[in-house]
């Protein structure tokens, strides 16, 4: 069924009556919008009802007031096959962080594999395998981009090319191998920089056997694009560490779930400070030892935005466009052209907050009443998250 969904049209859609637009874009996080018109898959009008061709459409979702925000956007995941994970030995895991959000899911390895091959042609042929299998496969129409080797001693730079000719984008955590070392990571990251390959490193204590401690230095010395759970993934570096990767790195800076909440908090107002909070993106880390969070994401932003002080309507840019345009994906932005993914949200009921927006910044996490992925509706109310109060209807 995912496989046949993906490939699906939606054709002309209406989404009206939107009561709060979220953008997904930090300069401008709420559109005085209440209506957006989506063409097979692709957002082609925001704006007034009156200012939208809305005729024609072969759907129409009335939002009945409710909040329209980016499909959420998960930036670190270990996924393995299908919509399994042996790590809990769980089923649908991919499919239930869909209820709670998740529209687009990029993975940080593929690490949890039984017997996963350690070999550089073995590492290489699991990367291409993944990348291939989840680009064919969508469980609940969930974006999964897969293929993320582990970098191991022995690679040249032609491992790489490899890799990338066959349509691999991203790397594995650093770390999680045998390369340990600053001035070797550095080295295999900026080989695959040059062929267009993503790379994000681990960051804090060892998280599984064969991983080890990555300190600020190996960090700063190695220059992945994306500090990986700069909060510990479990383990995190002293808070000082933290906040000075923050000021000394250029890179993306991933704050996940499954790590030190206390210093995760400290690394997003380090980067309110330094005025850089396009450099924050967010993830879970799972599925991990603890387990697995189809909330994640939105116990992150709630989080966040709570003890952490910094506007809802922000933070939900940290989990949408900021990651985004972090990783050239053509979705977590409510404009023209991009990918018509969406989570219908509104105040959970019985909130002490009055609004939305008011119930996350208290430290609740909003009900979901619909996602849709690629202007198709995945699900109505959700079976995760606290009974929204009220949930948009398709006409």
């Amino acid at each position: 069924m995912a496989e046949a969904a993906a490939s699906a049209q939606s054709g002309k859609v209406v989404i009206r009556n939107i009561g709060l637009l979220l953008s997904g874009d930090l300069d401008r996080p709420i559109l005085d919008a209440d209506t957006i018109v989506i063409d097979d898959g692709l957002i082609t009008a925001v704006g007034q009802a009156a200012d939208c061709n809305t005729e024609g459409a072969t759907t129409v979702i009335d939002a009945r007031g409710t909040c329209v925000a980016p499909g959420l956007i998960d930036s670190h995941v270990h996924p393995v096959f299908g919509d399994w994970t042996p790590r809990q030995g769980q089923l649908g895991w991919i499919d239930s962080s869909m209820h709670g959000g998740v529209t687009t899911m990029i993975s940080a390895g593929e690490v949890h594999l039984p017997g996963r091959p350690k070999d550089i042609v073995g590492l290489k042929a699991l990367a291409i395998t993944a990348q291939r299998a989840f680009d064919n496969f969508r469980p609940g129409g969930v974006k999964v981009l897969a293929g993320a080797p582990v970098i191991e001693k022995g690679m040249t730079e032609q491992d790489f090319k490899d890799l990338a000719d066959a349509g691999v984008k991203l790397l594995g955590e650093v770390g999680l191998g045998s390369v340990k070392a600053g001035y070797e990571a550095q080295q295999m990251v900026a080989w695959a920089r040059k062929h267009g390959i993503q790379s994000t490193i681990h960051t804090g204590g060892p998280s599984i056997p064969g991983s080890g401690l990555i300190d600020k230095d190996v960090v700063l010395e190695a220059d992945a694009d994306i500090i990986g759970h700069i909060n510990g993934g479990h383990t995190a570096l002293p808070e000082a560490h933290v906040c000075e990767l923050c000021e000394r790195s250029s890179r993306g800076i991933e704050i996940v779930h499954n790590g030190n909440e206390k210093v995760a908090i400290a690394a997003a107002q380090a980067a309110m400070q330094l005025k850089c909070p396009h450099r924050v993106i967010l993830g879970t880390d799972g599925p991990a030892g603890s387990g697995v969070q189809p909330l994640g994401i939105l116990r992150m932003v709630s989080m966040l935005s709570s003890l952490a002080n910094i506007p809802a309507e922000l933070v939900f840019c940290f989990a949408t466009g900021n990651t985004a345009r972090m990783r050239q994906l053509n979705c977590g932005l409510v404009e023209p052209g991009r990918a018509a993914d969406f989570v219908f949200m509104d105040r959970a009921q019985h909130t002490a907050g009055r609004t939305l927006l008011e119930s996350v910044q208290l430290g609740d996490i909003p009900g979901i009443g619909m996602v849709m992925i690629d202007g198709l509706v995945r699900c109505g109310r959700s079976r995760n998250t606290p009974p929204a109060t009220e949930i948009p209807v398709v006409v």
